[in-house]
């Protein structure tokens, strides 16, 4: 039985690991939406891909182990609250990614808009209020 715990244990500690891991690479994609710098995301969304197959793979040994295993231990225990905790912040960095490149992908959109004369555009007077224009802005550039 303590081979089958510390096996246990062993699967719990890598899943850990890979939500460290996991967690890094959210923190640099927010970073990379943040600057705007589109160039790495591709490459962080497939180790992300790859992240979360490990980790479902690690999920479901761990599945099958625990549902084998009579009695757990205080260690298993508390490993398993400790990776519940890392998945819940991981899923909440992921949300806040999501809004973050939703908000950028909005702005570019807002400033194709005004640049290419869309029938109404948002901009800003100069007290920072936002006013509909009709055009103007771009009818009257002679650039």
């Amino acid at each position: 039985m303590a081979d089958h715990n510390s096996l246990i244990t062993i699967k719990l500690n890598e899943q850990h690991n890979c939500l460290e891991s996991l967690n890094i690479l959210l923190n640099d994609e927010l970073t990379s939406i943040a600057s705007r710098r589109g160039e790495g995301l591709k490459e962080i969304a497939q180790q992300k891909m790859s992240f979360l197959t490990t980790l479902s793979n690690l999920d479901k040994e761990l599945n099958k182990l625990i549902a084998n295993n009579d009695e757990q231990t205080t260690e298993i225990t508390d490993l398993i609250k400790l990776i519940r905790s890392k998945l819940e912040q991981c899923q909440k960095q992921n949300e806040v990614n999501a809004h973050a490149a939703h908000q950028a992908q909005l702005s570019v959109k807002q400033l194709k808009d005004i640049l290419i004369g869309a029938p109404s555009s948002m901009t800003y007077d100069q007290a920072g209020s936002v006013i509909n224009t009709d055009n103007n802005l771009v009818r009257n550039l002679k650039a």
